[in-house]
């Protein structure tokens, strides 16, 4: 369910088809000493035998990174095929680089459409801090985000549906978007997707241009110039749509969840 999330309906990894490689759309070019927090990760292919960077991530602390569900998941996963990059502006180079141990997929994931796509994932090697290199703020719980405030994506995913992914890691920033206004939406569609309580939806309604994208899955949702966490790139059915948004996990429901792994 993971990979079909963000690969075959264009879930958001981004916002635009939720695929290998998800991007950002509409985005800016940016450093990672603007977003020290964010990492790559990497997938190992098959054939031809090659890392490749398909997903993102958030550092926590030293040994856990918050990321999608569905990018470790799926018929072929192993968490000797993961590993992340971290304190890199462009993909595939720079940085540190550090195997996966294991993951916690939430436990809900998997039991409705999208819901519960979150994930910590555990290190074999710990991160050391430095510029470029840091954890993440994340929402405190009960925190409330209204809606049409400013958000900020950021990865280097595709920076246009069915296009390529960046070289460079890009930052867009959109708004957030009424969860009833989207849950409503994506019951038009066919089939419908649920929209719950434990997502935020975000883009430029009516307008889209701007969102994340393949490749983008599991990478930040920060809420405006604050660079606090609140969400995880997730689903969405294409990328940029003006009429369906971008959804990503909301943090904040899983605050407790999250403490529980990355703090033991």
């Amino acid at each position: 369910m993971a990979s079909l999330l963000f690969w075959t309906i264009a879930l958001l990894a981004g916002s635009c088809y939720a695929s290998e490689q998800n991007r950002i759309v509409g985005g800016s070019p940016t450093t990672i000493n603007d977003h020290p927090s964010i990492v790559q990760v990497e997938y190992l292919d098959s054939w031809p035998v090659a890392w490749t960077q398909r997903c993102a991530g958030s550092i926590l602390n030293t040994r856990h990174i918050l990321s999608a569900a569905h990018c470790f998941d799926g018929p072929f996963y192993e968490p000797s095929r993961r590993r992340i990059r971290a304190g890199a502006t462009f993909r595939h180079t720079g940085g540190s680089v550090i195997n996966v141990e294991r993951e916690f997929n939430h436990p809900s994931y998997g039991k409705l459409d999208y819901d519960g796509d979150i994930t910590v994932v555990r290190l074999v090697e710990a991160l050391i801090y430095n510029p470029v290199i840091q954890q993440a703020p994340i929402v405190a719980p009960g925190s409330v985000i209204r809606d049409n405030r400013p958000i900020v994506h950021a990865g280097w995913g595709l920076t246009t549906q069915g296009g390529v992914s960046s070289s460079q890691l890009l930052n867009v920033t959109i708004f957030t978007i009424n969860r009833e206004v989207c849950r409503e939406r994506y019951l038009t569609h066919r089939p419908p997707f649920a929209v719950t309580s434990n997502m935020i939806c975000g883009g430029i309604l009516d307008v889209g241009g701007k969102d994340a994208c393949q490749g983008d899955s599991g990478g930040p949702l920060y809420y405006g110039d604050s660079g606090v966490l609140i969400g995880v790139v997730s689903w969405g059915v294409g990328c940029a749509d003006a009429f369906y948004p971008g959804v990503s996990a909301a943090v904040e429901p899983y605050v407790d969840w999250i403490r529980s792994i990355a703090e033991n």
